[in-house]
């Protein structure tokens, strides 16, 4: 083995660029290699969207407020550094869905708003009977051929359950996931395991209900486990644990990286402040945007041109809690496509996570902007308020101002996996192989959005970089 150190750059650092300098320090430690690394922020602080406030003892996220339970990467890696006391689920109430100015519980056995349990959906005054016996189409028609290519979402579930149940309930709430037009996005990239529940059950409503676990008859009226996870210390303090166990020398802040170049085998990275780092092997997170203002002089980057994004915003409003007349049971709403709002959604947060909120306070947490439509998000504060103060009025009837808010603007920050986007990105490494070797890129842009999938590819992008390094100069 070589004994020169090598040395690695990761660009970048919100949850993916902070997990990949965690788990490449725990095995260059663990396995004492030759190797060192420098994380390069931009910002004056890590975390990237993962932004928590604290105000008059409200815990209030700016970005992402939990993370899926059964993705267990995050749960891991929040127990490594010694946060698992801080872990809680949330409540899991009624959830709604707003349309025609009135709110509709989502159906009882609803996933992703796919039906498991037929009464629910027979009785649910959501859909018409039109509606209703178009979706139950779904029970006779064939599977899609097997030589199909990637699709929109909209396209696959409207095939199978017909406009109404996409439109009033399956576009809501996949489009909160994703921030994005359903008729645009791909299946493969987001939901592919509903392409194959529908391959192997013919029916995507049967399959669904042949892959839902059951609840045991012990369970009684106990509710089934609730799917998220968060801390009650806000997600901001994971992103200070991990930077806690981070080489403090090797971390640097207010360090955009300006552009990239090849050098031999290795890379030099230009910085703002007019330095510059060279790196046999570079972990880039930064969005696509970001990332391909670096790689400017290499064709095979345009690919990341490929990849839209969309503005949003989130609004976070604390009431007393007897501001709100309207004191309905349950986690929050999403807005169906047709119903004629500006927020796309809203979050009952002192129900679904109590530990946010002090004793006899309300928060609600407001989205608005998506894909095609995200002017709202560029107007002033006062703009943003009036107007969502205005639909609350209509569906909670809040007659009193918020004792505070906090607007936060994610401006072409949500990436959109647009039909194709499979190919595109497995294209684009192909071509990082064969004209950037040692270039690995990772982060919501690429396989997933949510912080189990940044985190996973975290992890993926470290054993990519020891795989590189090793092939030749480490062996």
């Amino acid at each position: 083995m070589s004994t020169d150190t090598l040395k690695v750059a990761i660009v970048g650092g919100g949850i993916t660029g902070l997990t990949t300098a965690y788990y490449l320090q725990k095995k260059i430690r663990e396995q004492g290699l030759p190797i060192e690394y420098v994380l390069l922020e931009a910002s004056d602080r890590l975390g990237g969207k993962i932004q928590t406030d604290y105000t008059n003892g409200f815990v209030i996220e700016r970005g992402p407020d939990s993370f899926l339970a059964r993705k267990t990467s995050a749960s891991r890696l929040v127990k490594e550094v010694g946060l698992e006391d801080k872990l809680v689920r949330n409540y899991t109430g009624q959830a709604y869905v707003l349309n025609n100015d009135k709110l509709y519980p989502i159906p009882g056995g609803a996933i992703m708003g796919i039906p498991t349990k037929l009464t629910p959906f027979i009785t649910t005054s959501l859909f018409s009977p039109a509606g209703k016996l178009r979706a139950a189409l779904d029970l006779v028609l064939p599977r899609s051929p097997q030589h199909d290519n990637d699709r929109s979402l909209g396209e696959f579930f409207r095939h199978r359950l017909g406009d109404e149940v996409v439109e009033n309930l399956i576009e809501p709430l996949l489009s909160g996931i994703y921030a994005g037009d359903i008729d645009q996005l791909s299946l493969m990239s987001t939901f592919p395991q509903f392409h194959q529940v529908e391959q192997k059950y013919r029916s995507l409503i049967l399959g669904m209900r042949s892959t839902t676990p059951k609840q045991p008859k012990s369970a009684g009226n106990k509710k089934a486990p609730s799917a998220f996870l968060t801390l009650t210390t806000g997600l901001q303090s994971l992103v200070a644990a991990i930077e806690k166990n981070l080489d403090p020398a090797c971390v640097r802040k207010h360090a955009p990286v300006q552009k990239v170049t090849k050098t031999g085998q290795g890379y030099k990275l230009y910085i703002g402040d007019g330095s510059a780092v060279y790196a046999d092997s570079v972990v880039v997170t930064t969005p696509p945007q970001a990332t391909l203002r670096m790689f400017t002089e290499y064709e095979c980057m345009r690919l990341l041109a490929d990849i839209p994004t969309t503005s949003v915003a989130t609004i976070a409003l604390a009431f007393p809690k007897a501001a709100i007349k309207q004191n309905i049971d349950g986690t929050g709403f999403v807005v169906s496509r047709n119903a004629h709002y500006t927020i796309t959604a809203c979050t009952w947060t002192h129900k679904k996570w109590p530990h946010t909120t002090p004793e006899g306070k309300a928060l609600l947490r407001c989205y608005v902007g998506r894909a095609g439509d995200d002017s709202i998000v560029y107007k002033s504060d006062e703009e943003i308020i009036r107007a969502v103060l205005h639909d609350l009025r209509r569906i909670l009837e809040i007659n009193e101002t918020p004792e505070f808010y906090h607007i936060t603007r994610w401006k072409q920050a949500m990436p959109q996996y647009i039909v194709g986007h499979k190919y595109r990105i497995e294209k684009l490494s192909d071509e990082l192989k064969r004209h950037l070797p040692g270039i690995f890129l990772a982060g919501a842009p690429y396989y997933g959005i949510g912080l189990p999938d940044c985190i996973d590819q975290g992890e993926a992008a470290v054993k990519q970089v020891l795989r590189h390094l090793r092939t030749p100069i480490l062996v």
